[in-house]
């Protein structure tokens, strides 16, 4: 039989990844196995590839590729589905886990269905990060050490009212109605690839429903249009409190299902409530 790596397929809320367990296996070219296992036509087809990997200073580490192949700080789906993972395989099997990851250690409490098996979790997701600078955004040196909220972009001819956040990650924050009707493949990399952003974007576009509840569609570096992105709905909820527009514990609906999030005033720690969902399992030939 032909040699082949074994991976499982998890999802959080319709953000798909496809995971190996490096506890037991070696990829020695992550961005190209990206690249090939995500292909939706001719691969496992995902949004990403994610590597479990042994920590010096965590229970286990997680390295994210994107669908092409570019490595990103952090998921926040992603990370909870590699808490059920690590408690499923028996890895770390406690309802509290520490997974490290290029955006810091985050500390996860697993939830548990009726049946005892991991549905999901509450990640603390830390502090956002405001600083124009360290987004990171190209402004003008007046502005590199200032919040960069509700400041008028120019694209495609069009003036957006933005707000920049980073979950360890750059994002970029638009409040609009109608986003059903955006051309998200056509925009999406317009933004993306918008000179402000040296490290490129993740891009949310936000309808307010209530006071508790938002709208989102989200188009992620290196992935294009997912179903949900966790660290987007963080930095969603941080841009609404900062406009003015929610209350800091809000609902947030994504194409794919919904994320509680609380900004936290006492600590301004940002949590994370969503699930983490096994697909299947399986053998990629090499």
């Amino acid at each position: 039989m032909a040699a082949g790596l074994r991976f499982t397929k998890m999802h959080g809320i319709g953000n798909d990844y496809v995971y190996v367990n490096g506890f037991v296996e070696t990829v020695q070219d992550p961005a190209a196995l990206a690249r090939s296992i995500s292909e939706r036509h001719f691969g496992v087809g995902s949004d990403g590839l994610v590597l479990i990997l042994p920590s010096n200073v965590a229970d286990a580490r997680m390295r994210m590729f994107n669908a092409d192949g570019s490595e990103s700080e952090m998921c926040g789906n992603a990370v909870r589905c590699v808490g059920k993972y690590v408690y499923d395989a028996g890895i770390c099997p406690r309802d509290s886990v520490r997974i490290e990851t290029l955006a810091g250690v985050k500390e996860l409490q697993l939830r548990f269905a009726e049946s005892g098996v991991v549905d999901g979790a509450v990640v603390d997701m830390g502090e956002p990060e405001l600083i124009a600078a360290r987004i990171p955004l190209c402004v003008a040196k007046e502005g590199a050490t200032q919040p960069f909220v509700a400041h008028p972009v120019h694209i495609d001819g069009h003036s957006y009212a933005l707000t920049a956040v980073s979950m360890g990650n750059p994002h970029a924050v638009v409040f609009m109605d109608g986003i059903d009707q955006l051309d998200l493949p056509r925009l999406g990399p317009l933004f993306e690839h918008h000179p402000l952003f040296p490290r490129r974007t993740n891009t949310e576009f936000v309808e307010v429903l209530s006071r508790h509840k938002l709208r989102m569609r989200v188009w992620e570096r290196g992935a294009g249009e997912t179903l949900a992105c966790g660290t987007g709905a963080c930095a969603v909820a941080v841009a609404a409190v900062l406009e003015g527009r929610a209350e800091r514990s809000v609902e947030i609906e994504l194409r794919g299902g919904s994320l509680h999030i609380e900004w936290d005033a006492s600590n301004q720690h940002v949590y994370m409530a969503g699930g983490a969902t096994t697909v299947f399992a399986g053998t990629y030939p090499l």
